[in-house]
């Protein structure tokens, strides 16, 4: 998503303002959550307050630089992606429980599968061979990979709690773990040994003036960093308003309901994924990988521990062991990310293999 450094867009403020009176329209009762009149201003707005809401935190990331641009926008998706698990959780449909799994496994599965995979293939079309340093990956990948594994795989296994579930005490303590594991990174990442994560020189796109990472200006980092929070809190309110008949739409059609989880992660993630696909293109590729690694370790390392602790102060359950097919699907995909990843440069192979991946996952989506 291109960022002009001394300009706002139109759209970036007058979308989440048109959003706020929707949503307060709704609320009051003016319009009903199930009417048409509702429910198709309020999806594209949904969407666009997603594209505003990671517009401006890009423009905050941006004038604070690298990683801490990465970071700050990885925050941004995870608050999005808990409020709308959230929100769904407290709409009272059936298989709430689940929602958290499918959204948080099917961010990862986007992420590491079809976010790389394009910005593997794109990169590789323009730049042929593309590097990276191997250091950030690594360290990125460990952690992914013992946070899937808490997070997905043990709950099929563990015996105190019901099927597919920890107790309230395992999962208080592994949501803990997740947490501080995930704070660990994040100090390597932006104290210990920030530097890993930075672009070699020679990685840099010239002109400067193409790039995605332009530092803006002081007057425009100050009206993104107000009108974040109001992008936010209308993607919250009309994700909860729309709720209801998006679970009326997938019964409708007889799709299975994991396919709300992927609904939400696609939303979420579909601005970050344009972004994170031009930085390869703009031989970014140390950028794009910071950005996809960090939002699948920020989707479980932040979105999981937030929702598991929600779920024991409201006394509601929580599912997050996989399926026998998702967890097949989960380790080919750490076991492949770690190939690909652990040479430190790319080529449009590994891209060709991640997309095929993807497209696996969507297909048992479907039709499991």
């Amino acid at each position: 998503m291109h960022i002009n450094p001394r300009a706002m867009p139109t759209w970036s403020w007058l979308v989440p303002v048109l959003a706020a009176v929707l949503s307060a329209l709704e609320v009051s009762g003016v319009l009903h959550e199930r009417s048409v009149i509702f429910i198709i201003p309020a999806v594209v707005l949904l969407g666009g307050a997603i594209f505003a809401a990671v517009m401006h935190a890009g423009v905050i990331g941006a004038k604070i630089g690298e990683p801490y641009g990465s970071l700050v926008l990885a925050g941004c998706v995870t608050l999005i992606e808990v409020a709308l698990i959230i929100s769904i959780m407290n709409s009272g449909l059936e298989g709430t429980d689940e929602v958290a799994r499918d959204t948080v496994f099917s961010a990862v599965m986007i992420v590491l599968n079809g976010i790389v995979g394009l910005c593997l293939v794109f990169g590789a079309k323009i730049h042929r061979e593309q590097s990276f340093k191997l250091d950030a990956a690594s360290a990125a990948l460990a952690v992914l990979g013992t946070l899937s594994t808490l997070a997905f795989v043990l709950p099929v296994f563990a015996v105190s709690g019901r099927d597919k579930q920890y107790s309230w005490a395992q999962l208080l303590v592994v949501s803990l773990c997740c947490l501080v594991l995930y704070g660990v990174f994040l100090f390597i990442q932006t104290v210990r040994h920030r530097n890993y994560f930075i672009d070699e020189p020679e990685t840099k796109p010239e002109p400067l003036a193409h790039s995605n990472l332009e530092t803006p200006t002081s007057r425009v980092t100050l009206g993104s960093a107000m009108l974040l929070p109001l992008a936010l809190l209308t993607v919250i309110l009309l994700a909860e308003a729309l709720s209801h008949p998006l679970d009326d739409a997938i019964a409708a059609a007889d799709l299975p309901p994991a396919l709300v989880g992927v609904v939400i992660a696609t939303l979420v993630l579909l601005p970050e994924g344009i972004s994170s696909v031009q930085a390869a293109m703009n031989n970014k590729i140390q950028h794009s990988i910071n950005l996809v690694l960090g939002s699948a370790l920020a989707s479980i390392g932040m979105s999981i521990p937030v929702v598991s602790l929600f779920t024991i102060f409201a006394g509601s359950q929580l599912t997050l062991g996989l399926d026998p097919e998702n967890m097949v699907m989960l380790i080919l995909t750490l076991f492949v990310s770690t190939i690909t990843l652990g040479t430190g440069r790319t080529t449009v192979l590994q891209g060709a293999v991640h997309l095929v991946i993807f497209a696996v996952f969507v297909l048992l989506t479907l039709v499991p």
